[in-house]
């Protein structure tokens, strides 16, 4: 993974984000995020909807995680203002729900800390039927 665009944010940034999802390490996630952060999710879900602040942040990666959700990693996409994660979820509760989306998250980052997430989904109505 490249480190920093020519005029971007340094993508180290993104790699510490993933590894504190994968890891459940909310205090390096808490690290990563401004106390006023805002996290847009399209749908219905419960995991829908913009929450605002680092502690809701934290409770929807608590709520993804906690789903059995595996994350892999696509690409990693650099922007002068952010970096965008291209990833594919796939998971099966215990009932038998399925979830395999694509989706891009968006990180928009200011003096090193990420200030908004956005999540572009590419199975918006599954996701709805895994997070009811």
């Amino acid at each position: 993974m490249t480190t920093h665009t020519e005029n971007g944010p340094d993508v180290r940034i993104a790699e510490r984000f993933l590894t504190a999802y994968r890891s459940h390490d909310w205090e390096a996630l808490r690290a990563l995020f401004t106390a006023d952060i805002a996290w847009s999710m399209p749908g219905t879900g419960t995991i829908s909807g913009t929450v605002h602040g680092a502690d809701a942040a934290i409770d929807r990666v608590r709520e993804i995680v906690g789903r059995g959700l595996r994350t892999e990693l696509l690409h990693v996409l650099s922007g002068q203002y952010g970096v965008t994660l291209s990833l594919r979820n796939t998971a099966v509760t215990p009932d038998g729900r399925t979830l395999d989306e694509h989706l891009a998250t968006v990180l928009t980052i200011r003096d090193g800390k990420i200030t908004a997430i956005d999540s572009y989904l590419s199975d918006v109505g599954g996701m709805n039927a895994f997070f009811c």
